[in-house]
């Protein structure tokens, strides 16, 4: 089942590309694998998967290490909100943290990159759908918190991150990817050159809205239920 839905998720990105122009290589595929157990997981990278991502460290900890030990080629990723006193035990399980929201992350990962002597990857997360409840940089603060943490040593600025607003209304969930996209741009233009900031991933969407994420200029969906459960897709 599992590798049928990776199969089925991938044709759909392919036909989505096509459409647009966009070569389905640029769009990257990252497996969610929260609820997942290992070995729907391996099923997965046996399908060719070769980006994986949790919301929680706990079970990145638990899940990732065998995995990656008997796939090297895997990148792991963590998505979910990170909280500065797990920073240390996330880089030790993942090689990029998408979910960097401010300052005060980025200075602890900056701390606990150095003691072990790593580079760390990350997406820089706003709320694109500027709701409350949501996690994330405000969109004004962007050019500032750039500059900011593209004065740290121990991290590389990869690209940007957004989650989809909580409503089934497909103009605010476009909006909120066009704004994230928009965004980049803005930061593209001021740090153009820049060594430590690349603006080369926008990931946005998930499995209930990746195909208007890439429709509106994603290049990294994060999908889990559309490959790990059946039905779903």
């Amino acid at each position: 089942m599992v590798k049928d839905n990776v199969l089925k998720v991938r044709s759909q990105i392919e036909e989505i590309c096509h459409r647009l122009g966009r070569k389905s290589k640029e769009v990257t595929l990252v497996a969610v694998t929260k609820f997942a157990p290992p070995e729907a997981i391996q099923e997965a990278i046996d399908a060719g998967i070769s980006h994986i991502a949790e919301n929680r460290v706990q079970e990145a900890q638990k899940k990732f290490p065998p995995l990656l030990a008997k796939n090297p080629q895997v990148r792991s990723h963590l998505i979910g909100h990170l909280q500065t006193n797990k920073v240390k035990d996330t880089i030790e399980v993942c090689s990029f943290i998408q979910s960097v929201d401010g300052l005060k992350l980025a200075h602890e990962i900056e701390k606990q990159a150095a003691k072990l002597g790593k580079t760390v990857e990350i997406l820089v997360q706003f709320n694109a759908a500027r709701e409350a409840q949501k996690f994330g940089a405000a969109p004004q603060e962007a050019l500032g918190l750039m500059e900011s943490i593209s004065q740290l040593a121990h991290i590389q600025i990869k690209g940007l991150m957004c989650m989809a607003p909580y409503t089934d209304n497909e103009g605010v969930i476009r909006k909120a990817f066009a704004d994230l996209r928009a965004i980049r741009d803005q930061v593209r233009s001021r740090f153009m050159g820049h060594t430590k900031v690349e603006m080369g991933i926008l990931s946005m969407g998930m499995s209930g809205d990746y195909k208007i994420a890439i429709e509106e200029g994603s290049t990294m969906v994060r999908v889990g239920s559309a490959i790990f459960k059946s039905g779903e897709i």
